[in-house]
């Protein structure tokens, strides 16, 4: 039954006072996961010294409706539920006990829905499982990417910069697109807790950086499945703030947040164009600020099957020296990929006959175009251990060595992207001193 009917049907129930509770047994509904917080301990009142747990999932089963429920339990009950399945997940709760919300903290700390119900789920009475008819599977799935408030209700980054502490301390909702996921960072508090923290990099075409910060591991696991430079968000009751130490505004998914991936919206359909195009550019590449670090101070050495583990383990970026050759350098390719015109304020690809660079975050986008034209080719890079595969050589380091900037191919969503910012030959006598201590 969908969550229309059964609004229709506990019409009914609906108490005389909004002092007594409605409490009824539904027997069936099925819905897809799109919100979930992390599991939660309290102390419980009627057993000194035992803990209740908790979590709480936001289900939806059309356009219109979607509704909260949380599961109540002890610790192996709860945790063997929540790890049953995930946001994205079609599910069917059976035996839920249907509650009004309560008149004084309604949605305060969870997710705002269009209900006037909640949902409850005890270990006694409920169960939940994954849905295993693929008709309503099909019709549940579109729903994922689908806002859960109007789409043309939020602001873009550059509003965001551009009210700045005047929005400090709302909830609104933003429409950005992904540009780097950071590393997990672990924590354990003065009281012994510990935590997680993970910063994902949001842009758009007013802004080139825009930080989201998550603490929940729900919210933690789900953006780290997400492509970066191909994906945009709607973001949907975010915390603002001004952050010290940054200088500037920053975003924190709280309880109340909802994250839309790859919503079915024209806004979205737009940027993800943008973000696209963007990116294919280079653009985005350029606020990294590697060709601003020196050569000299670069020390760590790595073999090519060290430096694809070390990015593995970290997105972050990192520099290094890799003692190896040009394995395959391609120059029979089209001029057009061979040799390329970029905008010199913000390296953004455009052609002879622009009159100004069309990229939306070039500083200079407003004035006529300034451009260079140099060598930009696809390498790759082998040793001992392996080979790095579609890197772009670019130029300035082009021209002292054959003319290389190494970049990933764009082409490849998972792989290393990396810089580089020199290139000669090398020492045998060097290279024989590092590659013996690192095959040891």
């Amino acid at each position: 039954m969908s969550f229309n009917l059964l609004l229709q049907n506990l019409m009914y129930f609906r108490p005389v006072s909004l002092s007594f509770a409605c409490l009824v047994w539904f027997q069936k509904v099925a819905g897809i996961i799109i919100w979930k917080t992390d599991v939660k301990s309290f102390p419980d009142r009627k057993n000194i010294g035992m803990d209740r747990f908790t979590f709480s999932v936001t289900i939806r089963d059309s356009p219109d409706f979607f509704i909260n429920a949380t599961a109540w339990g002890n610790d192996g009950y709860i945790n063997g539920l929540s790890s049953s399945f995930s946001i994205g997940d079609c599910v069917t709760i059976e035996n839920p006990l249907v509650a009004k919300k309560d008149p004084d903290t309604g949605d305060r700390y969870c997710p705002t829905t269009p209900s006037l119900y909640r949902l409850l789920m005890t270990e006694a009475h409920s169960q939940v499982c994954l849905c295993a008819d693929m008709d309503t599977i099909d019709r549940l799935l579109t729903l994922i990417h689908l806002p859960v408030t109007d789409s043309r209700d939020f602001y873009s980054l550059g509003d965001i910069v551009a009210n700045g502490q005047r929005l400090d301390g709302t909830v609104i909702n933003i429409l950005a697109a992904v540009k780097s996921i950071g590393e997990l960072k672990h924590f354990t508090t003065s009281d012994g807790r510990k935590g997680q923290r993970l910063e994902v990099k949001l842009f758009d075409d007013c802004v080139a950086s825009f930080p989201l910060i998550c603490w929940d591991r729900e919210a933690i696991q789900l953006v780290q499945t997400l492509i970066p430079r191909e994906t945009v968000l709607f973001i949907a009751d975010v915390k603002i703030s001004f952050d010290s130490f940054r200088n500037g505004m920053a975003a924190t998914v709280n309880s109340k947040t909802i994250i839309t991936v790859n919503p079915d919206t024209r806004e979205a359909s737009m940027l993800f164009s943008y973000a696209r195009e963007v990116a294919e550019s280079g653009a985005l590449d350029q606020d990294e600020k590697a060709e601003d670090m020196s050569v000299d101070s670069i020390t760590d050495v790595f073999t090519v099957s060290q430096l694809k583990e070390k990015a593995q383990e970290s997105p972050e970026a990192f520099f290094g020296i890799m003692y190896s050759f040009i394995s395959k350098l391609d120059l029979d390719s089209s001029v057009s990929k061979v040799i390329r015109t970029r905008c010199s304020r913000c390296k953004f690809q455009v052609t002879d006959d622009m009159q100004s660079c069309t990229n939306q975050l070039c500083p200079g986008r407003d004035q006529g175009l300034s451009a260079t034209t140099g060598f930009d080719l696809l390498v790759d890079f082998s040793d001992h251990t392996g080979t790095l595969h579609a890197c772009s050589l670019r130029s300035p380091v082009a021209e002292h060595t054959l003319g290389c900037t190494i970049l990933p191919s764009p082409k490849a969503r998972t792989g290393i992207r990396g810089m580089v910012l020199a290139c000669s030959l090398a020492d045998p006598g060097e290279v024989k001193q590092h590659m013996s201590a690192l095959v040891q």
